[in-house]
């Protein structure tokens, strides 16, 4: 017994040790370093929570932490919005599935970098051809360069169109693993196609969507490229998301002390922000169980 319990921790032990060298070793490497004053060239020494408190009265990182927040939500919702609509219409059955799955799935295999490339030439105001549709039609152009509210609505566009394919899979997935028999009552009962939606799809489907919120906050919560490649924070910093606030205290400003607490804080966060979906996710499971 004690030699079979040896060697299940000696076939496991291999995965372990590479879990904690990529992920817990960093991460508490980062714990010590948050109470640390550290800079190029300097040793580093203990300050307590000075950084912490440095940063939590910084109104950069309030401005950045409200970006971000506003951002996660308009774009995770309207993900989960989205794809739940796409997954119930494939699901229904579209001419050509195959081609259109595939059309769908395609913005998933594009880099983050050449999506950005791609959606600056396309918004620009003077060349791109989006911004010429928005004056043919009598709309005002996304001065995302110029105007905050613009580039965070660019921003939230681009990451929807990125990230729209893996929400949609998951909940394309959770609908078609439902039995076609239920509906068949239901229809026989007399049931309406929304009635069917409303008391069968949506409660069955409950689980997967907060899977997929879950993971998409957490994802979104750590926003970066979009940001940087997009207006670097800017105008005047206006634009900054969290992860870019970090970027700038170690990169630019070389406080790694700050940097450090920044990232705990973004922890913190999207804990903060996940723990609700994580509450009903446990209760939808146990309520299944």
């Amino acid at each position: 017994m004690r030699e079979g319990i040896l060697t299940r921790l000696g076939m496991i032990a291999p995965a372990q040790g590479l879990i904690a060298a990529v992920i817990a070793g960093p991460a508490l490497y980062l714990v010590w370093l948050s109470f640390q004053a550290s800079s190029y060239g300097s040793a580093p020494s203990f300050v307590g929570f000075s950084n912490y408190a440095r940063v939590l009265g910084d109104a950069y990182f309030w401005r950045a932490l409200g970006n971000t927040a506003i951002v996660v939500l308009v774009v995770v919702h309207l993900e989960l919005l989205l794809g739940l609509l796409m997954a119930l219409l494939f699901a229904s059955g579209i001419p050509f599935r195959r081609v259109m799955l595939a059309i769908v799935i395609a913005p998933y295999a594009v880099s983050e970098v050449a999506a950005v490339v791609m959606w600056r030439f396309m918004t620009d105001p003077d060349v791109g051809h989006v911004s010429a549709l928005l004056r043919a039609v009598g709309l005002p152009m996304l001065e995302w360069s110029v105007v905050p509210a613009h580039g965070l609505v660019l921003v939230s566009l681009l990451s929807v169109w990125l990230h729209l394919p893996f929400t949609f899979l998951i909940l394309y997935a959770a609908r078609l693993a439902l039995p076609g028999e239920i509906y068949e009552a239901a229809r026989i009962d007399g049931a309406s196609p929304f009635q069917a939606f409303q008391r069968i799809t949506l409660p069955l489907l409950i689980p997967a969507i907060l899977i997929a919120a879950l993971f998409r906050l957490i994802f979104a919560f750590r926003l970066f490229s979009e940001v940087w490649l997009l207006t670097q924070g800017g105008p005047a910093r206006s634009t900054e998301v969290v992860a870019v606030y970090l970027y700038l205290e170690a990169f630019r400003y070389n406080a790694f002390g700050g940097a450090a607490a920044t990232g705990w804080l973004m922890v913190i966060g999207s804990l903060l922000l996940a723990a609700p979906y994580l509450i009903r996710l446990r209760k939808a499971a146990r309520d299944a169980a």
